[in-house]
């Protein structure tokens, strides 16, 4: 008999596996440029897309961060798994994008489309995915303990402002290695919520309650997990001193550079 038993959820329910910060060891070319060189060249080629937001810009970096995650030999299971909420909502904006309308028109007989709203959906839509995917490259292919001296090293010239370069360098390295951590709480958070049960919402009341439970939980998850890192820290004698890298001369590095500055030219031109 079947009456007592509990049906199993689908996996669709669950939380998917988000690895866009964690290092997957690897001996390729990507992985073994210097952090600077790979944080400089996304912070301009993001820049440059994201000033000039044009389909032949964004499908050029895309082409190159594609050929990038080859080069790097990155896993298919490192990518991310969305759950199938996700999904819907990209469908539900999409659906507001063609009811929003607007120039060009496309004629389908005595029919008038107006696919502007598409369009600008599919490029805002393609933007995030190379800036995501360029991120979670940079996270793939270089150690956390590589990041904080490249930093120290890029933002040095800040010195000559009094402005704390180690310091600064130290809380973005930590917000960066922080973040799986942060991801792995927000997974067993949902995992004791689903072990719950609770019933789900019916009223638009319960489902804005429901979500404050969430957001409470998640900040003092996180509260207490940035006291205690901060109790490490200060256990061992506190931030310290960053040892600043510097690159090598190297034909990796250089033909990186040229990319870098080959694709922030293309982003502009195109």
């Amino acid at each position: 008999m079947s009456g007592g038993r509990t049906r199993p959820r689908r996996s669709g329910t669950t939380v998917g596996e988000i690895n866009l910060f964690r290092y997957v060891p690897r001996d390729s070319p990507v992985h073994r440029l210097w952090a600077g060189t790979k944080v400089v060249g996304l912070v301009s080629v993001g820049i440059a897309v994201s000033l000039r937001p044009t389909w032949g810009g964004e499908l050029l970096v895309l082409g190159a961060l594609v050929g990038a995650m080859a080069l790097a030999r990155v896993p298919v299971g490192a990518l991310p798994r969305f759950p199938r909420w996700f999904f819907i909502g990209v469908g539900i904006t999409l659906f507001s994008a063609v009811l929003a309308g607007g120039k060009p028109d496309v004629h389908l007989g005595r029919t008038t489309l107006a696919v502007g709203g598409v369009d600008e959906w599919f490029r805002f839509t393609l933007l995030v995915v190379v800036l995501i995917g360029s991120t979670a490259l940079v996270g793939w292919t270089t150690r956390g303990a590589d990041l904080t001296p490249a930093l120290a090293t890029l933002v040095s010239p800040a010195r000559l402002i009094k402005v704390p370069v180690d310091e600064v360098a130290t809380v973005v390295a930590l917000a960066v290695r922080c973040m799986p951590l942060l991801v792995d709480e927000l997974r067993t958070m949902a995992a004791a919520r689903r072990v719950r049960n609770p019933p789900p919402p019916q009223t638009l009341r319960q489902l804005g309650a429901e979500i404050n439970d969430v957001l409470v939980t998640a900040l003092v998850s996180a509260a207490r997990r940035a006291q205690e890192m901060a109790d490490a820290i200060e256990a061992r004698g506190g931030v310290g001193t960053v040892v600043r890298s510097r690159p090598r001369l190297r034909t990796i590095e250089v033909v990186a550079w040229l990319v870098t500055a080959g694709l922030v030219t293309g982003t502009i031109l195109l």
